[in-house]
């Protein structure tokens, strides 16, 4: 057991205490600590993810017949059979003057974007893909930047029953194509260029690159991001992101899909061939990422919520599914030592980030570089630190509590892009253990097994989910071995 560096306060207010009160009263149970609580998600998986169904509030159109049709078939199961629902409209409930989006790019100005400013734009954009011929189980990319008009064009890709999949700009044309020609995208949405590290970086030639070898696409939306002036060299049948968004949409109609219709594709990193291109449901990504949203960050509608990260990464999938509680996401696009260190400190201040999500190594430079951003930046509502990418070591641990703040949640947490989720998670009712991650998720039946296949505690393992959960991929697209390969063409 490690050193006990922060202690959680009012508990009993948290969404993780008011969840397993609600628990105790359905159930008539006398459930206590998060561990039985714990317990009782895994040995009672169909009433558990029943009730974060509940809970949740899932925007649907019908509803399921059953919550998983075997809970021995793993993997293969079919969750919420019988729903119809849509994930961009679950993301977009909110249609108010709060923000929505908070989005910095290196030397430009910061942006911000109303929830009903956001819905206007998803609507407009939704209209001209359905314009020029996308429809259901198209594939839409993006190779592109991390801001505003990638969630947008995500979203306006999900409200009409279309596939969303990205990488960010910096990938070579090597790794574009190793991922793009698998899933063979009718459109494009990219921007003229991006800066990083000071620098403006001029993606035309790259794209034109990409393009020659992915002849499925049909139409290239650009962005102005750099204001490049080459526009003789914007490639065939492109058109820019402004001209294309409609004037006069029709009102969004959010196609109702079933629950395990695909919605992401994600992939691998490649290290032993081709990068797997991994299958994502909507249902599945939206209940997964809510709970762990809700319960583990207990995201609230005022909370702001900050992930370092690029479009090529899954952290950016899984920061967008705080639209669906109402929260503030914040995108940076850019180097995070530039021009110093404080910047993304700074800018925590400036726009009040109450979540600050990066990775270890990120955490580690700033160690190294002897920043203390509690000497620059009041962070006066930050109230939790998310980690992921490698483990956090002990000393990155004494490194958040000496020279960030002494009084937040420091959640060193564990997923992956196959799971789209973690497996290991923050959480607000347990102490931030020195060296430690806080807890499993709830609903994830994770275990350390050694080389005999014996689970095995405080000794090195492999770490194994021995049973299902809903933001299981659904298949490898292309891959017609697999049984589920196609099923959500209906």
């Amino acid at each position: 057991m490690g050193k006990i560096l922060w202690r959680p306060d009012n508990i009993h207010k948290t969404h993780m205490m008011e969840f397993m009160g609600r628990i105790n009263n359905l159930y008539d149970l006398q459930i206590q600590s998060y561990e039985e609580l714990h317990h009782w998600s895994i040995k009672n998986i169909p009433d558990f993810w029943k009730e974060i169904w509940n809970q949740s509030d899932i925007i649907h159109s019908k509803t399921y017949t059953s919550i998983i049709d075997n809970v021995q078939k793993m993997p293969g199961a079919k969750w919420f059979p019988g729903s119809r629902l849509n994930f961009a409209e679950n993301l977009l409930r909110f249609r108010d003057d709060r923000i929505a989006i908070y989005a910095k790019a290196e030397n430009l100005p910061l942006r911000s974007i109303t929830y009903n400013e956001l819905f206007n734009q998803v609507e407009a954009l939704a209209h001209s893909l359905k314009s020029i011929g996308v429809k259901k189980g198209d594939r839409v990319a993006g190779f592109i930047p991390n801001i505003p008009e990638a969630v947008i064009a995500m979203l306006a890709t999900s409200a009409i029953g279309a596939i969303w999949s990205s990488a960010s700009p910096d990938f070579g044309v090597k790794g574009v194509l190793d991922r793009f020609k698998q899933i063979k995208p009718k459109i494009v949405f990219t921007s003229d260029g991006y800066f990083y590290n000071g620098k403006k970086f001029d993606s035309l030639e790259k794209l034109n690159d990409i393009l020659k070898k992915l002849p499925s696409v049909e139409k290239t939306i650009i962005i102005n991001q750099i204001d490049n002036q080459k526009r003789n060299e914007f490639p065939h049948n492109s058109i820019s992101y402004n001209d294309f968004l409609s004037t006069s949409p029709d009102k969004l109609y959010f196609e109702q899909l079933p629950f395990d219709h695909p919605l992401y594709i994600m992939y691998s990193s490649g290290t032993t061939g081709l990068p797997k291109s991994i299958v994502h449901s909507a249902g599945g990504t939206l209940i997964q990422q809510w709970k762990e949203m809700y319960l583990h960050c207990n995201l609230e509608k005022d909370d702001c919520i900050f992930y370092f990260t690029t479009c090529g990464w899954m952290m950016w999938n899984w920061l967008l599914s705080a639209l669906a509680i109402g929260s503030s996401i914040v995108l940076f696009d850019g180097a995070p030592f530039y021009p110093n260190g404080k910047t993304l400190w700074k800018l925590a201040d400036k726009i009040g980030i109450t979540i600050f999500g990066t990775s270890a190594k990120y955490i580690d430079s700033c160690k190294h570089s002897n920043l203390k951003p509690k000497n620059f930046s009041k962070l006066s509502k930050l109230r939790a630190i998310l980690s992921t990418g490698s483990p956090l070591s002990n000393d990155s641990f004494k490194y958040v509590y000496k020279n960030i703040k002494t009084d937040l949640l420091l959640g060193s947490i564990s997923g992956g892009t196959d799971i789209i989720s973690c497996f290991a998670l923050a959480n607000p009712i347990l102490p931030v253990e020195e060296g430690e991650l806080q807890s499993r998720g709830l609903g994830m039946d994770v275990h350390a097994f050694d080389e005999n296949g014996q689970k095995v505690i405080n000794k090195k393992g492999e770490l194994v989910c021995t049973s299902v959960f809903p933001s299981m991929p659904i298949y490898f697209w292309n891959d017609q071995r697999n049984i589920f390969a196609h099923s959500f063409i209906r």
